[in-house]
């Protein structure tokens, strides 16, 4: 039975895919076998011996030591694209509120009383002061169509948008279901093109800062931004200079901070991207599922730190090895099996970066002394025998 800790509260339907016959289920344990959690920060975290996986029930894993993970053969999962649609209709939103000074119009009305006359007729009179363009005919720019992006593009060609993109990582997955009528450009003419930019890239050291002074000179003056990605994205102090300047119209940002609130032509939003119950919901099932996958196969879906490797359960025993993605180390291992008399029936190798992921069927048992013998090479991170 494998124990798994939760470290913040997971939603029961992502609970009940884990088997109460296979797994134990606590908020406090000191050696589990797996995490789940959601936005707890793990960064002063000791890891356990036992300890092979963390779930993370969301997109970012920022809260999770990934090089930490890595080097003690730890899988870090995340859900890309269970909170998609979450993320796409806040997106819809903050481009209106971009675009209509609804809540400067708001928070006037809730300001008005009695006292001040009839508000029927200050309202009348006032409302010009919040008015602001329609969506209709305007050039929308998508920096970054993952799960989130396609699904803004779509859903902005629907509502009458010019829609630009721009990801120079686009899957064939997500460019098949892109609409046809979104035109994938490079990002110079994204800044160049857009009345409106949103943002929904990954948080890297290549795009921390990526919307600065340098980026906004090339943009259309008037220009809104949207960035409901991270707050890292965005240069806040850069951002407030063109919103003084003119240069900026509007930003709404997700992602509050001391710097941004309060500050004219900045909507933020208390982190509302992904807070839904049904985005909490698919999160938790998929990092569940993710979680007994891997615990009980070996198999590798939607890794953060290490590749995805997936193969169909064949021999006696099999054995999931994390090592350094260094040359010769496929044949070390073979080659202490095969001294063992082990006979390998199936065997599949990828690599990310630094790290490679091996799995092996055997067609028979394999001892303790040889998998020792394996633990031991240099290079091992972690051994599993998956039985």
């Amino acid at each position: 039975m494998y124990t798994i800790q939760t470290l913040n509260k997971i939603s029961p339907l992502g609970l009940n895919q884990l088997d109460e016959r296979e797994f134990n289920i606590t908020d406090v344990c000191e050696n589990p076998d797996g995490i789940l959690v959601r936005s707890a920060d793990m960064h002063e975290t000791e890891f356990g011996s036992n300890l092979r996986a963390i779930a993370r029930a969301g997109a970012g894993t920022n809260n999770i030591p990934l090089d930490k993970c890595s080097e003690a053969g730890i899988v870090v999962f995340n859900t890309p694209g269970a909170n998609a649609n979450a993320v796409k209709e806040l997106v819809i939103c903050a481009l209106l509120l971009a675009s209509r000074n609804v809540v400067g119009g708001i928070n006037w009305c809730s300001a008005l009383t009695e006292a001040d006359g009839d508000v029927e007729k200050l309202v009348e009179k006032g409302k010009s002061k919040f008015v602001g363009p329609e969506l209709l005919g305007k050039n929308l720019g998508v920096i970054g169509l993952g799960a989130v992006g396609v699904k803004v593009a779509n859903a902005l060609v629907k509502l009458g948008m010019n829609v630009y993109g721009y990801d120079p990582y686009l899957s064939v997955q997500n460019a098949l279901t892109l609409d046809s009528h979104v035109h994938v450009v490079d990002l110079k003419t994204i800044y160049e093109m857009s009345d409106y930019i949103t943002i929904h890239s990954p948080l890297l050291p290549t795009t921390r800062g990526m919307i600065n002074e340098t980026s906004i000179v090339s943009m259309r003056t008037g220009v809104r931004i949207i960035n409901l990605a991270r707050g890292g994205l965005v240069d806040d102090e850069d951002m407030l200079a063109a919103l003084e300047s003119g240069k900026v119209a509007r930003y709404v940002t997700d992602f509050p901070n001391n710097t941004l609130v309060g500050k004219p032509g900045v909507v933020t939003i208390p982190h509302l991207g992904a807070s839904t119950p049904e985005s909490e919901e698919n999160c938790a099932i998929m990092a569940a599922q993710q979680l007994r996958e891997y615990l009980n196969t070996g198999n590798i879906v939607n890794s953060v730190n290490m590749p995805n490797v997936e193969m169909p359960r064949s021999g006696v025993a099999r054995l999931g090895i994390i090592h350094r993605n260094i040359p010769k180390m496929i044949s070390k291992i073979a080659t202490l099996l095969s001294d063992e008399g082990a006979n390998i029936e199936n065997m599949i190798n990828k690599g990310r970066g630094d790290y490679a992921y091996t799995l092996i069927d055997l067609g028979q048992a394999i001892s303790e002394t040889t998998l020792s013998h394996v633990r031991q090479l240099e290079d091992v991170l972690r051994l599993r025998i998956i039985k």
